[in-house]
């Protein structure tokens, strides 16, 4: 007898890996959104990259023929800023990192200083240097809570690899002491934060990404369904050790993006 196939009621997209590389679209990725659309099924583009804004990240996927608005993305350091927001309404913070986390914590109401933080912030930060990791040791050691918007080891760029926001925590988790609390993929929090934006039980929600260290692992601690797409990080040679390595395995796995169409759109 067939599987019956899922019924989501909205779902949670990973970027890089699942809809694009790089620069370069994944094939079907616009047409995956496009067949979202027609059948009215609510989606939120979810990523760890801290750097950009929504909208900045709403351009990109623009750019290689993707339909995106600012509104259907959700960052890492927009859940960050929830998250220190929810617990500290208006909380002093140091930030590490770039553009798209300064507007984050500036539009949740959060205060960013130089000096006496309640809450130490780090995500990429390609200016990243000696001083400022002492300094962030220093609040961390006199008390400032650890965050952490991501533990990506690497980031992808047009040059290759490069160290991402989790290379710069470990230096700061090594020399406070401190683990810091992650918001971002494998976390739940990013995946809670999505699925809330889209008025949605984790249960109701789907996670559709490539990497089952990260996507996967981040949406089944969430309590979501998840899709595993073979376009990126996961393929057939390393996907029982990332299983191993994680014990998590996805609910559904396909090959390319148009089973993925045909597994939750048709």
């Amino acid at each position: 007898m067939e599987k019956p196939k899922p019924k989501p009621k909205g779902l949670l997209i990973d970027l890089d890996g699942t809809l694009y590389h790089g620069r370069h679209r994944i094939e079907g990725a616009d047409l995956l959104i496009e067949r979202l659309k027609e059948l009215q099924i609510p989606f939120l583009y979810v990523t760890n990259n801290s750097s950009r804004t929504p909208e900045q990240v709403a351009a990109h996927l623009m750019e290689m023929g993707i339909p995106a608005l600012p509104e259907e993305v959700c960052t890492s350091s927009l859940a960050a800023a929830k998250y220190i927001a929810e617990k500290s309404p208006g909380a002093k913070v140091a930030m590490l990192g770039e553009e798209g986390l300064r507007e984050a914590l500036l539009s949740a109401g959060l205060n960013i200083v130089e000096q006496s933080p309640e809450y130490v912030i780090q995500g990429i930060d390609r200016s990243f240097h000696y001083e400022k990791l002492t300094r962030a040791v220093g609040w961390i050691q006199e008390g400032a809570v650890s965050i952490l918007t991501n533990p990506d080891l690497q980031l992808p760029s047009d040059t290759g690899l490069m160290p991402g926001a989790g290379s710069l925590g470990a230096a700061i988790e090594a020399a406070s002491g401190v683990k810091p609390t992650v918001i971002g993929k494998p976390s739940s929090i990013l995946m809670k934060f999505a699925s809330d934006r889209l008025g949605l039980a984790p249960e109701d929600t789907y996670v559709i990404g490539d990497n089952i260290r990260t996507d996967i692992a981040a949406g089944a601690h969430a309590g979501c369904k998840t899709v595993l797409v073979m376009t990126g990080i996961t393929t057939d040679l390393n996907m029982e050790a990332h299983m191993e390595a994680t014990g998590v395995t996805p609910d559904f796995i396909c090959r390319d993006l148009s089973e993925v169409i045909n597994l939750l759109c048709s």
